[in-house]
């Protein structure tokens, strides 16, 4: 029995005996599928056996501190490791390997080897499975159960949304390609679940201002219905930036490979043929690249507007680059003016939502150009590389 089934039974009989019920997430099941991650990735990134050997034993320890408690069990989980594999007679670079890749999973911490970025990513395969909200409920319960924190059901799918939006991306090139896109599905579905979550409270909201006098339920639905929209209007972009932020990577990537591997080698005759597919490849990532930046890249205005603005209701006072250069008096008495004035109000917030909206045009039009681009740019170089290829056997 090798190394690796070893651990694979020590594992399982560690976490049977020793692991509390309360860990609905992090158990034997959770570092199986972390196990099977791995190979994954270390197949398709065509890693060396005896680094395949480190990864594998360090995914299978990576949770084991868990049967001490959830704090520090990363360090709970290396002395565990160290431990089992001084007793196999491992050496110490084997060893310490092994320890650093575990500690590679603290939340917190940002992978620099390409070992450290396969287990990071494997350990957030659940991200991408179709079963994702159902392991995301098993997390939640155990985080409830071991009395780490409670969530309600829509601070848990904002916690999940801002997670998958905001605090995790995959680090390999192929859980870049192939695990982002699944990923991308699942958040969709967190974002239409809060949508409903929202609508569901909006409709319970608007139930409860029913026992209200009638003056008040004008506004009280008109606020929800802002709030709504601008948050709709807020996660498409946060959405849009994502994907252009990928865009970024993957084409910085591609040309810094090509810098870095094939120009150098055009100088040689014998690399000629080599030439038109490298330039159509470059030139498509940069002009890619220009399209994804385009769509995020900020436009503010002057900053300044008059009283007479004010009195005229010509300036949207709720969008900052119209106001960052005044003073504050000369801002709260406009607030204030405004606030008055309820058709001035809901005008501002109306042309508030109107002008998000057409960046939101902006944004997604230039997006689906740079896509384009990429996707037509990536056949073309393909084409371009196999007539270069078939030219010179010919």
């Amino acid at each position: 029995m090798n190394l690796v089934e070893q651990s694979e039974d020590f594992i399982s009989t560690l976490l049977k005996d020793k692991l509390s019920n309360l860990y609905s997430y992090h158990n034997f099941n959770h570092t199986l599928t972390v196990v099977n991650a791995v190979k994954e990735l270390c197949k398709k990134e065509e890693v060396s056996d005896d680094d395949k050997k480190a990864l594998l034993v360090a995914a299978w320890f990576h949770d084991s501190g868990y049967i001490d408690g959830y704090e520090n069990h990363e360090e709970k989980s290396v002395k565990i490791a160290v431990d089992f594999l001084k007793e196999k007679g491992q050496s110490d670079e084997f060893i310490a390997n092994v320890s650093n890749l575990i500690l590679a999973t603290v939340k917190e911490h940002e992978p620099k080897t390409h070992l450290e970025k396969i287990i990071k990513d494997a350990d957030y395969v659940h991200l991408i499975k179709t079963e994702y909200t159902t392991t995301c409920e098993l997390l939640r319960l155990e985080l409830k159960n071991t009395g780490i924190a409670a969530f309600s059901n829509a601070e848990w799918t904002r916690e999940n949304l801002n997670f998958l939006l905001n605090k995790h991306r995959f680090y390999t090139d192929y859980a870049i390609k192939k695990w982002q896109p699944l990923k991308e599905k699942n958040l969709v579905l967190i974002q239409k679940k809060m949508n409903k979550q929202e609508l569901k409270a909006a409709s319970a909201l608007e139930e409860e201002n029913k026992k209200k006098e009638k003056v008040e339920k004008p506004d009280r639905g008109i606020d929800t219905l802002f709030r709504v929209t601008l948050g709709n209007h807020t996660r498409l972009s946060g959405i849009a930036d994502s994907k252009a932020n990928i865009l970024l990577s993957v084409n910085a990537i591609i040309i810094s490979i090509a810098l870095s591997s094939i120009i150098p080698k055009l100088d040689s005759p014998k690399n000629a043929h080599l030439v038109i597919p490298t330039f159509i490849m470059l030139m498509s990532s940069v002009i890619t690249i220009i399209f994804a930046i385009l769509s995020t890249r900020p436009k503010v205005t002057s900053g300044f507007f008059t009283r007479e603005d004010v009195e005229d209701k010509k300036v949207n006072l709720m969008f900052f680059g119209n106001f960052y250069k005044m003073s504050l008096e000369e801002y709260d008495w406009a607030m204030n003016e405004m606030m008055k004035d309820r058709d001035y109000l809901y005008s501002t917030m109306i042309k508030d939502l109107y002008y998000l909206g057409l960046v939101l045009q902006r944004k997604y039009n230039l997006l689906r150009i740079a896509y384009n681009i990429f996707m037509v740019g990536i056949i073309v170089t393909v084409i371009a590389f196999v007539i270069a290829f078939k030219s010179l056997g010919s």
